[in-house]
This record gives structure tokens, sequence and C-alpha cells, in this order.
């Protein structure tokens, strides 16, 4: 299939046609951006309604990763100055959950640096999570690397119900930014999550260098992987690591690849994270032309919105996240 028409394109999506890698979707990348994010705003409404769901995030671990990812912070062979420190206490964690859950949010999730989550910094983590899920009603994600199927079925008889882990960019540019592990290690991790009964929050980062058939390349590919979750970062170039020295991709861009992901992704939940600020009314034209979630509070390594004002943001715009108030026709990225 070749895409002629953005309008007929939108139409067709909403009517079940699906994109697939074999299409040519050049149209995409050369349509003024209004008329894209028309469509993708259209498609959004469709499928999820006036929905946007918040998560929240803990860094529950932090520093000294010996993996050598060249954007994070976190990796021990970069030289950042960020926080170092192990597992933090329980209370400290569901503390910070409730007062998460009592402002709104729709999910949390524990994060934490390292190849993988293993040994007592695991049990400790199930314990956690066990604790939350008798105590507090917002849903439980985790994001623990790339962990063997043992670990993902303690997770779910835990209670978390959703696993993120990001593919981070396209399969040919993925040796770019990481060696340490391959594209393939997190496909499996990916599928191995899935096969357990997860709801898979799967995306990546933008502005690393590559190109824009990189980024449409990643959006199939999750596409075909089925994921529900899509985070879409936007580099924010942190000194010292190997990015630091790159420059932040303008609005347009950040905004033109929330829209094509809603065309090749549309009834999942495309999610603003890292980079939100790089945006018009930090992000509040993303929400109504593609982008149906947010990380909302502090991100992993920068700061980013706290849960009051995003509230206040979707409540002018016309938009809720209470699962109740949901009017989604049909799709899986409004309530569930």
């Amino acid at each position: 299939m070749k895409v002629t028409n953005i309008r007929k394109l939108t139409d067709q999506i909403i009517a079940g046609l699906r994109i697939k890698r074999s299409d040519d979707i050049s149209l995409l990348l050369t349509a003024p951006l209004e008329e894209l994010q028309d469509g993708a705003g259209r498609i959004q409404e469709t499928f999820c309604g006036n929905h946007i769901d918040f998560c929240t995030i803990i860094n529950a671990r932090s520093g000294r990763c010996g993996e050598n990812c060249k954007y994070c912070a976190q990796a021990a062979c970069h030289h950042t100055g960020v926080d170092e420190y192990g597992f933090l206490a329980k209370e400290e964690i569901i503390k910070v959950a409730k007062a998460d859950q009592d402002a709104g949010a729709n999910r949390f999730s524990l994060v934490t640096s390292g190849r993988a989550l293993t040994g007592k910094d695991l049990d400790k983590a199930i314990e956690t999570y066990e604790e939350m899920n008798k105590t507090l009603t917002i849903d439980l994600c985790a994001s623990h690397g790339i962990l063997p199927r043992e670990a993902f079925k303690r997770l779910r008889k835990a209670g978390v119900t959703s696993y993120h882990h990001n593919i981070e960019t396209s399969r040919r540019f993925f040796p770019n930014i990481c060696t340490s592990h391959t594209y393939d290690d997190r496909i499996k991790t990916i599928k191995i999550a899935q096969e357990e009964g997860f709801c898979v929050c799967s995306g990546g980062i933008i502005g690393m260098g590559e190109t824009w058939e990189d980024r449409i390349d990643m959006a199939i590919s999750l596409s075909e992987l089925g994921i529900e979750s899509i985070p879409v970062n936007s580099l924010m170039p942190i000194p010292g690591t190997g990015m630091g020295g790159r420059e932040s991709l303008p609005p347009e861009d950040i905004l033109r690849t929330i829209a094509i992901f809603r065309f090749i992704n549309p009834t999942a939940n495309i999610r603003l994270a890292a980079g939100r600020k790089l945006l018009p009314e930090n992000g509040a034209t993303a929400l109504k032309a593609g982008a149906s979630a947010s990380i909302t509070g502090n991100m992993l390594t920068t700061s980013g919105t706290t849960i009051a004002e995003d509230m206040e943001m979707i409540q002018r715009l016309g938009l809720t996240n209470k699962n109740e108030d949901c009017r989604a026709a049909a799709g899986t990225c409004g309530a569930h």
C-alpha cells in the first residue's frame, strides 16, 4: 500500500486498516504537521475517547549500572554525578506510592538500575509489591531489566500487572547506542513478559542520531509485538553520558513522531515521557494530537511535572484520567 492522502488513511485506520512494514508511508514524513496531527487526533478520539492514563515512577535503585547505554546517566561508565544508592526501604516506596495514588495517578512503577534485578533486591521488590497490592488501589508496574521467566512469575503473583521494557530504537540503530546487550535480548524479555500475562509498556528515545526511517521502524516493531503502552522519550542530553553533546530535538519533530506513532499504533497508549518540556504548553497540544498517556511527577534522572499540574491541564483540555469517565469507542488504550 502507498499512502497518498492523510484524511483517507485516517478514515481507513478508523475502519480497521493497520499499517504494515511493507507499506509506503513516506507521506507521513512530508505532510503538513497540522494535517497529520488532525488525523492522529481523530484516531485517538476514536480509540481512546477523552481518557489520559497517568503513571508515576520511583527510582528504587540508582546508579552503578554495568550496561553501557550511551544515553543513560546511571551507567557506571559515565560520570554524571547521579545519585547512587541500593534498593530503597519498603516503607519509603509505599509512602510515595500512596501519595501518588491520592494525587490521582493511575499507575505506579518501581524502576531499578542494572541489567537485571536479582537476589536479595528482587526479594525486597517482591515484598514491596505484595504490600502495595494489599494496601493500595493504584495499578502496579515494574521496570527491572532483562529478567528470566521465574522472576516474571513472582512479580505477577505479587500483584504487578504491567512491565516496562523499552526497545529504545530500531534494530538497525540499536548497536550505536548499546553493545553490552542486544536488541534481541530486549525482544525476548518482552515476549516472556507477555506470555506471563503482563501488559507490556515499551517504546524508546528519539533524538539520539537515528533517522526518521529508524523511528518508523521502531513504531512498526512495537505494533508487530502488540505493545499496549508506548512511551516516547525525547532525548534530554545529560553531560557525562555518550549523548551529552547532542542538541535537543525541535518540538515539531517530536510532535510529528507522536502523530506517526498514533497512525501506526492506533489502539495503544502513546505516552509522553522524558522531554515533555521541549513541547509547547508542556505537551498539552500533543495530548489532543496522538498522545493518550503521560508519565507525571519526576522522571528517572530529570525533573518532571507535578501530578496536580497535569490534573489541572487535562481538565482544561476537556480530558480525564478517571476510568469511569472514559468514553473510548474501541481499542485497549482507554480505561482497562
